[in-house]
C-alpha cells in the first residue's frame, strides 16, 4: 500500500500551478509547503485530497525519470474535467477521456504530459 509519491521538477513554481490546476477537478489541492529553511532552499508542496497530502513536488531541479503518476476519480466526468484543466494549465495531451477496454471493461482514463513530461492520468474504474 502506497503512502505518498514524490517527483522533483524543474520549475517548481510552473509545476505547482499546472498540478494545482490539473488535479483540482479530483478533488486536490495543495495541503502542505514545506518552509524553505527546512527544505535547503528548495521548494516542496504536497497535495492531496483534505486532510493528508499523497502526492508530492519538489523543485530540486532535477527531475525524476520520466514517470507515470494516476490519480483515480469518482466519475467520468471527473476524469473529463481534470484532461480540460490539464491542457489549459499547459499540459500536453497524451491520450484524451475515453474508454480503455483492453485494460477492462469500464477502465475510463485520461493522460497528459505534465511541464517536465511525466505522464500523468485520471482514471475512473466504475460504469456510469
Amino acid at each position: 500500500m502506497l503512502d505518498h509519491v514524490g517527483l522533483s521538477v524543474t520549475n517548481y513554481e510552473k509545476s505547482k500551478a499546472f498540478y494545482e490546476a490539473a488535479l483540482a477537478p479530483l478533488g486536490y489541492a495543495p495541503l502542505m509547503v514545506v518552509p524553505k529553511e527546512h527544505t535547503g532552499g528548495i521548494g516542496v508542496c504536497g497535495f492531496g485530497v483534505a486532510p493528508k497530502p499523497d502526492f508530492w513536488i519538489d523543485g530540486a531541479g532535477r527531475p525524476s525519470p520520466k514517470l507515470h503518476v494516476s490519480f483515480r476519480a469518482d466519475t467520468r466526468g471527473a476524469v473529463d474535467a481534470f484532461h480540460t484543466a490539464a491542457m489549459k494549465a499547459g499540459g500536453r495531451d497524451n491520450g484524451g477521456p475515453g474508454l480503455r477496454p483492453h485494460y477492462h471493461p469500464n477502465y475510463y482514463g485520461a493522460f497528459v504530459f505534465d511541464p517536465d513530461g511525466h505522464n500523468i492520468e485520471a482514471v475512473c474504474h466504475t460504469p456510469e
